[in-house]
């Protein structure tokens, strides 16, 4: 990995894409819930799923940051909420919930190498999970765990930037990423009946109706991480010239995370 780093400092030409994570253990089943019953989670089982997506990272020449575990933060693999990362800046976010606060510090530090850090205070609320950037255009879900406060924070935060927000209407599930993501910069795969996206500005994939779940990708330089329970869906964005690679994550799909959570992705 140091090589590659030096390598891009040498050369800025030189693209280079790093994902910060987060491991689990235990403490994942004391994770909060906001529209699931709570159900066993097989914790073996989703440290063997974690490390399953990580390898798929690197084999996609994306180098992973590990960030320690925080036992005393059940939540604290769904990296993603803590920070919104941009080429120009990044911004650390205010999760909506409290239990989840202590986990941006550290985050802080990881990425204080690597960007200018801004930060939401305090009355505002805003996950990672609710914001997905196209282009220039950063879409806020507003959510329980999003509030106005929080989007009119973040842009403040990014408008001198160059970035607009937009607020998108969700309800029936925890995030605007658990209804759409994006799969490349002017298009969303989304499940409908959970986000109205009819003031977006982009194209819209709809997932095959029985697979919500198939709405939660990771894009990687154009190829697209699926959850394997979404094989329909999966077929559906390959018919769109989409290389696929699916993976398990049904035991965080159990704490009401997904894909996209456990990881956040930004270039050098």
């Amino acid at each position: 990995m140091r090589r590659i780093a030096d390598a891009a400092l040498a050369d800025p030409t030189l693209n280079v894409q790093y994902a910060l994570t987060r491991p689990t253990g235990p403490e994942l089943a004391q994770c909060e819930l906001t529209h699931l019953e709570r159900e066993p989670i097989d914790i073996d089982a989703a440290m063997q799923q974690h490390e399953v997506y990580l390898q798929i990272l690197r084999d996609l020449s994306v180098n992973v940051i590990e960030l320690p575990r925080l036992p005393e933060h059940p939540d604290a693999v769904f990296v993603e909420d803590t920070v919104l990362a941009l080429d120009e800046v990044a911004v650390l976010l205010r999760p909506g919930a409290v239990s989840r606060l202590g986990e941006v510090a550290s985050v802080a530090a990881a990425l204080r190498p690597h960007r200018e850090l801004v930060e939401i205070a305090a009355p505002a609320t805003i996950d990672g999970g609710d914001l997905i950037v196209l282009d220039r255009t950063i879409l806020v879900g507003a959510t329980s765990r999003t509030d106005p406060l929080g989007a009119q924070a973040l842009d403040a935060a990014v408008g001198p930037f160059g970035y607009r927000v937009q607020t998108v209407p969700v309800t029936g599930c925890l995030h605007l990423k658990t209804a759409a993501t994006a799969v490349d910069s002017e298009t969303l795969v989304a499940f409908s009946p959970w986000v109205d996206l009819s003031a977006v500005d982009a194209k819209i994939i709809e997932v095959d109706p029985s697979e919500p779940e198939g709405a939660n990708v990771v894009e990687i330089d154009g190829t697209l991480i699926t959850d394997v329970r979404a094989t329909a869906t999966a077929d559906l964005l390959s018919d769109h010239g989409y290389p696929i690679i699916a993976t398990e994550v049904s035991e965080f799909a159990k704490a009401e995370g997904a894909l996209t959570c456990k990881s956040v992705l930004f270039n050098s």
